[in-house]
């Protein structure tokens, strides 16, 4: 199943995020599996992604990654490339190319510039976050931050996301001068040494503190929607949806 972003974007920006349903996988990763990395079957992956591909007008192809919890985006320039890079972030002027994020907890997030002439898709587990992909995938928009449009996506809410104090305290020493803000995402969970982070919150405070004025939230929780969303969290062996977004010629 598909949905479109309920999201003002440009004139001739699509963006999009699937759910489970309605695709051709089994068991665990009932139905609509996109991940080729979680020991699905690959003929079922395949077939899911050709689904997606074959359901979305002006869409000729996606761009995916292998994605590693790091900071690296890439810029799609030409051709897409049939290996998946290595990156958490990519970038795309051309039209009919979808920039493309695969998730299961961490979050989506998608990006463009008010005229519509870039998009972008990000990877935002609490890695990421911390060490910056956010602030690289924004840095690559030839745009000014405050000419960007920004949308997160379905990911884990803070009520199910336990992490230790290591990761707060990551957060803190990351972003020293934004301290009070940080420390208002992590609650703590009456267990000694252990936080509920807030990462939809660490996402948008980080891109508003660097001139983003338009940062829209899905407030979808994937650990408490069991129907619609795999969730790493809550299931352990799960399969993934993605969140894309492309120009089309209709500009």
């Amino acid at each position: 199943m598909i949905h479109a972003v309920p999201w003002d974007a440009p004139k001739g920006v699509k963006a999009y995020f699937t759910c489970r349903r309605e695709g051709n996988s089994e068991g665990v990763y009932s139905s609509f599996n996109l991940g080729d990395h979680v020991d699905d079957s690959p003929e079922n992956v395949a077939a899911n992604r050709q689904q997606l591909i074959s359901s979305l007008s002006g869409l000729q192809h996606i761009q995916w990654l292998e994605q590693v919890h790091g900071t690296a985006v890439y810029s799609i320039d030409g051709d897409v490339s049939a290996k998946p890079p290595r990156a958490d972030a990519s970038i795309c002027a051309l039209p009919n190319i979808a920039c493309t994020v695969m998730t299961a907890d961490c979050l989506p997030v998608l990006l463009t510039d008010v005229d519509g002439n870039q998009v972008a898709a990000v990877h935002a587990g609490w890695r990421g976050l911390c060490t910056g992909v956010l602030s690289q995938a924004i840095a690559a928009f030839d745009a000014p931050p405050n000419k960007l449009l920004a949308w997160i996506g379905p990911g884990i809410s803070q009520r199910h996301f336990e992490v230790g104090a290591e990761v707060r305290t990551q957060f803190l020493d990351q972003f020293e001068l934004k301290r009070p803000g940080i420390e208002q995402c992590f609650l703590d969970s009456k267990k000694t040494g252990r936080y509920m982070a807030d990462l939809p919150r660490l996402a948008s405070q980080q891109m508003e503190s660097l001139g983003l004025k338009n940062v829209a939230r899905s407030a979808i929780c994937t650990y408490a929607d069991a129907a619609r969303f795999y969730s790493y969290r809550r299931d352990g062996q799960t399969g993934r949806f993605a969140c894309l977004i492309y120009k089309t010629d209709a500009q």
